[in-house]
């Protein structure tokens, strides 16, 4: 056995300087001109050692012909010099020496120097090599001898001095048995074993250390006792080989060039082979994948090409790897199709799903998408955050998000991508076209402007209209988060004689009004259709809202255009009716049946014949409805009494009177005919007399 450690001892030309050399541990002292051993044919000083820091006591004696001159000790970095090397009564130097690392140490050697006694010459040295020399014990404790061919078992080994023992890690082929030392981080020592043969066998381990031991016949030996442990070694079990992937995607590329896989070492794997990877254990499976074998890795595992051809879950079922139709392990991964988004559709809050991908900005969506392999799609929205929810489906067909779109989001699209790279699809950012109330929209007419949204009724406008005009206020649109976007208008015009007869009709469409400065999305509004200046009434009519009859109207109707929105609009009618609270009128009828009294007259006289009334009347209005007279008029004129009296009698006194008139009317539109009530009183033109009257009379209403 050739030794691990081979140093040699050399020395300056002359005569050595040193007799002896004495080292002593706290168990023994060993000598150098005693304990000594040929190494590669070098004598060497061994000692015993049992830690690798051990301290000893190092004695050098001078040799007689050596002369007075001190000796020194040369550094080494395979100890630490405790003391300085000083002379003792004997004549002999000592110092304290502590060793570093004497198992994985090698060559470990004291040079020792003597300087000249004469002036001019070279120090002379000394080389005493040494041996470290380490008693090992190694055993092994079976608690099961039971094993399966193919199936690869640890067990612990017990050592008294581990570091010593030499664990290459290397697998030791045999024909029963194959095993590997191996020695873990924390120093223990780990003997895999993986039998090949059925029945009763015998392993044998052949184990080496790194220091040696001293045979009784003087011989170095790094040889250990052989371990010996029987093995009842049954037919094999199928072992779990884990990959380094959990999924692998099967796409053109892999099923051609193969995918990089890391497999467990199965021991019977051979390289630059093909296995064939089934569903099941028996033979005729469903092929799913073939691997194929490329080269050992170091740390015990194998560097393998997977090639998928079918899919295949992990809750499915293992796979089996196969050799000739016969299972040899079990793995398991999921192989998965390539990730391919085939839909997107978007939930708006309220609504229904809808292939249209256009948002708006402030809107919490749902984002559905469909297709394949997407349980291990990493998807992102560009710029725009996903918003964890607890009802989020994700499976291998199907992927929901909540997304939420920033307000100030200032792109018009936002791309959809999977692991970085764009799907093809993408969500179009479109502003918020919702139909606000119309209370940005007011109205003028004579007072101060007014809101459409407050206004419940007619507009009773007592005097000359000038004009009707609409103002629009762009900031009363979108306030902060609450955006509506552009609101679409249509204009319809109508005016009406005070019978409600149509006698003018207009409308403006397109009329478009975008959110003022105050809105977070101004910048996005730009538009040349936007319109802030106010709509003019008598700009679009024929005849001016100054030239129309008394309680005319103008009716204006302002509402949303429907083709603009997805949801009903809102409308909003503006009535302006031309009051009046009195008329003047020339009216003539035909009191009948009056009863005059005359001045200087007693009494009442009879009831008189059927007169006429020529007179100029003031009707007076309802101040709370619409083109409604009061049932009473006052009224100043002519009437001649008995106008239609034929008779020939002295007693039908006719006369012509001017007369100041009250008359009461009945208050029914619908009448042909009237009898209104008469009271006034005036002076007879031809009696020259003030008299009185009072009676009915008739009227016809054509």
């Amino acid at each position: 056995m050739i030794p691990r450690l081979a140093t040699a001892q050399s020395a300056s030309a002359g005569s050595p300087i040193l007799r002896e050399v004495s080292l002593r541990t706290d168990t023994a002292t060993y000598l150098l001109s005693r304990n000594k051993v040929d190494v590669q044919g070098e004598p060497t000083q061994y000692f015993w050692y049992r830690r690798d820091d051990e301290a000893v006591e190092l004695r050098l004696y001078p040799a007689s012909n050596a002369g007075a001159q001190p000796l020194r000790l040369r550094r080494n970095a395979d100890f630490l010099q405790l003391d300085s090397l000083t002379r003792e009564e004997d004549g002999g130097f000592r110092t304290r020496l502590k060793f570093k690392n004497l198992t994985a140490g090698g060559f470990l050697r004291l040079v020792v120097e003597q300087a000249s006694d004469s002036v001019g010459r070279a120090p002379r040295w000394q080389v005493v090599p040494l041996l470290p020399l380490a008693r090992t014990s190694l055993g092994l404790r079976v608690a099961e001898n039971e094993l399966f061919v193919g199936e690869e078992k640890v067990f612990e080994l017990t050592s008294s001095n581990a570091r010593n023992v030499h664990a290459s890690g290397e697998w030791v082929r045999g024909a029963d048995f194959d095993y590997r030392l191996v020695s873990e981080a924390n120093g223990a020592l780990r003997l895999h074993v993986l039998p090949n043969q059925l029945g009763s066998r015998t392993l044998l381990v052949k184990a080496q250390t790194e220091r040696p031991t001293l045979l009784p016949s003087g011989r170095l030996s790094y040889q250990l006792p052989v371990l010996r442990q029987e093995f009842s070694v049954k037919g094999s079990r199928l072992r779990f080989l884990s990959p380094d992937k959990r999924s692998v995607t099967m796409d053109d590329a892999s099923r051609r060039r193969g995918v990089e896989l890391i497999l467990d070492n199965g021991r019977s794997f051979e390289l630059h082979r093909t296995y064939r990877i089934e569903d099941q254990e028996e033979a005729g499976g469903a092929l799913i994948a073939e691997v194929f074998t490329r080269q050992y890795l170091s740390n015990d595992r194998v560097l393998c090409y997977l090639r998928p051809y079918n899919t295949h879950r992990q809750t499915e079922g293992y796979l089996y790897i196969k050799e000739n139709d016969v299972a040899r392990y079990v793995t398991n991964l999921d192989i998965t199709p390539q990730t391919v988004v085939r839909s997107v559709q978007v939930l708006h809050r309220g609504g229904e799903w809808t292939s249209s991908l256009s948002v708006s900005p402030g809107e919490i969506v749902d984002v559905r998408l469909e297709g394949e392999g997407l349980q291990k799609a990493r998807l992102s929205f560009e710029d725009l955050p996903i918003i964890p929810s607890d009802s989020t489906v994700r499976t291998d067909a199907r992927l929901v998000y909540r997304v939420q779109v920033p307000v100030s989001f200032a792109k018009r699209k936002s791309i959809i991508y999977n692991l970085g790279q764009p799907t093809g699809y993408s969500l179009t950012i479109k502003e918020f076209q919702r139909p606000h109330p119309l209370s940005f929209v007011s109205v003028v007419y004579g007072e101060a402007s007014r809101p459409l949204t407050r206004i419940d009724g007619p507009l009773l406008h007592d005097g000359t209209i000038r004009d009707v005009v609409f103002q629009f206020n762009p900031n009363g649109i979108d306030q902060g988060e609450q955006l509506f976007g552009k609101q679409y208008l249509s204009f319809e015009v109508r005016t009406l004689n005070s019978k409600g007869e149509l006698i003018e009709l207009r409308n403006i469409d397109n009329v478009v009004i975008c959110p003022g400065e105050n809105s977070l999305r101004t910048a996005f509004y730009a538009d040349k259709q936007c319109r802030t200046d106010p709509i003019s009434i008598n700009s679009l009519l024929g005849r001016k809202s100054y030239d129309l009859d008394d309680w005319s109207r103008i009716v204006v109707t302002v509402r949303h255009q429907a083709s603009q929105y997805a949801e009903p609009g809102h409308t909003q009618t503006v009535e302006v009716v031309l009051k009046r609270r009195y008329k003047f009128d020339i009216d003539v009828s035909f009191p009948a049946g009056l009863l005059t009294r005359r001045e200087g007259q007693e009494g009442y006289g009879d009831f008189g014949g059927i007169s006429l009334a020529t007179l100029a009347q003031l009707s007076f209005y309802s101040p709370d409805k619409i083109n409604r007279l009061r049932p009473y008029k006052i009224g100043a004129g002519f009437v001649a009494l008995n106008a239609f009296n034929l008779s020939q009698s002295s007693t039908s006194e006719r006369d012509l009177g001017i007369v100041i008139l009250g008359s009461v009317y009945p208050t029914r539109r619908d009448a042909k005919f009237t009898f209104p009530l008469y009271l006034g009183g005036g002076r007879l033109l031809g009696a020259g007399k003030w008299f009185y009257l009072l009676g009915p009379g008739i009227g016809v209403r054509l």
